[in-house]
């Protein structure tokens, strides 16, 4: 028995269509990439403005912890509270800092200002103790 091939069928023949709407921008449409694009890119432009300075800040935070417990220590080996000061000056030099003691510890808390974009003022702080045993 052989195979049967089926019949191919006429291709049926495309007739024109009727003119539509154009699919390039004419009229009212013409430029509305353009005002998208002018109103998108100032707010991503702040918006990365905005990230890059929280991460200054949080940077800023992170040197500023560290600074502290580094003075925690020196302050409680029994050394001056120079070193301590030079300590999170080092990290901040417009940073201030307070030393208190209780019981074994000697905490040292030191604050500053970090701005954003130049104007919003974000205020850090951070705390180190350690043990006091230098006395």
């Amino acid at each position: 028995m052989t195979p049967r091939i089926p019949r191919s069928r006429p291709v049926p023949q495309c007739r024109p269509t009727e003119p539509g709407p154009q699919r390039s921008p004419t009229g009212r449409e013409r430029g509305s990439a353009t005002a998208e694009l002018a109103v998108a890119l100032p707010v991503v432009v702040l918006t990365l403005l905005l990230g890059v300075g929280a991460l200054g800040a949080g940077m800023r935070l992170v040197a500023l912890q560290d600074a502290v417990a580094d003075a925690a220590r020196i302050l409680g080996r029994g050394d001056d509270a120079g070193g301590a000061g030079a300590a999170v000056a080092r990290a901040d030099p417009a940073a201030g800092f307070a030393v208190s003691r209780s019981d074994d510890l000697v905490c040292v808390t030191a604050s500053a200002e970090s701005r954003i974009l130049g104007g919003i003022a974000v205020p850090i702080r951070a705390t180190g103790c350690a043990l006091d045993g230098g006395r």
